[in-house]
């Protein structure tokens, strides 16, 4: 190994670890933060390790509200929408793949054409349609308008493409209907993709808010995102420590779910889109 490639590697590893650091320290921050003391968070020089650390905080800011219901309704709509999304977008995505039928690629690239319309476009006439079916402030008007999106049909249609035609074709020889085909067959095969998916529709659900401040209405439909909200804006309490507490609710769950499927997670993204 010659010295330029020593050096080379080298400048790339202060590079990476630079780059974690700069994506940590807000976090180690948030969560120092919620240890501290009211009087300690304004000290200088700032102390990244709290003295003395207060636990208490996360009680007080968990008791602030009626913290266990807006978890309930984060999580609830969360697994929800990330249900429909996989067993929705892996049905359209099994669809593109494996079926031709005229006007396939056209209407694969309308559906792609989608993916640059921003949300805030269609927001409004989501809304309204919601309002005439009476679903705002329900549980039917945070759920229903994700449960299928352009993203996911693509991630599973480019990754369903890999799996051989032989054997969905022998499954159709021994006698299987086309759905227990895709049930028995294809969604097997599908974990790694799955998972991509699960986790960036998990994410995006479980950190929204643009949707909930719209839709909801009342304190007992509200979500985390929302309820950290009003902690920033002094409703239930003004406190910096308990604040970053209500975020950590919001932050913690979400870095949990993606520890538990990063493996398929970067499998999933690694053999996505070999075929095309």
């Amino acid at each position: 190994m010659n010295t330029r490639t020593v050096i080379f590697r080298a400048l790339c590893y202060v590079v990476i670890v630079v780059g974690a650091i700069s994506f940590l320290f807000p976090f180690m921050w948030m969560v120092s933060t919620s240890l501290k003391t009211d009087q300690d968070v304004f000290t200088w020089p700032p102390r990244l390790v709290p003295q003395p650390v207060r636990f208490q905080n996360y009680v007080d800011a968990w008791n602030s509200a009626p913290y266990a219901r807006f978890f309930f309704n984060s999580a609830f709509i969360a697994l929800a929408v990330t249900l429909a999304n996989l067993f929705f977008s892996s049905l359209a995505g099994y669809a593109f793949a494996k079926y031709k039928f005229p006007g396939r690629q056209w209407i694969f690239i309308a559906l792609l054409c989608t993916m640059m319309i921003p949300f805030q476009v269609t927001m409004i006439p989501v809304f309204v349609i919601l309002s005439k079916l009476h679903w705002v402030d329900t549980y039917w008007g945070l759920i229903i308008p994700f449960t299928a999106g352009a993203f996911g049909i693509f991630l599973m249609r480019q990754f369903l493409s890999t799996i051989p035609d032989d054997l969905i074709d022998a499954a159709r020889i021994d006698g299987c209907s086309e759905f227990r085909t895709f049930l028995t067959i294809v969604l097997p095969l599908s974990k790694p993709a799955l998972s991509a998916l699960g986790i960036f529709v998990f994410m995006a659900s479980w950190n929204g808010f643009i949707w909930p401040f719209i839709i909801v209405k009342s304190t007992e439909m509200k979500t985390l995102p929302l309820a950290v909200a009003d902690l920033a804006e002094g409703l239930y309490v003004m406190s910096w420590p308990l604040m970053m507490a209500g975020a950590c609710f919001v932050v913690l769950p979400a870095i949990v779910v993606f520890l538990l499927f990063q493996k398929n997670f970067v499998e999933g993204i690694t053999l996505t889109g070999i075929k095309t």
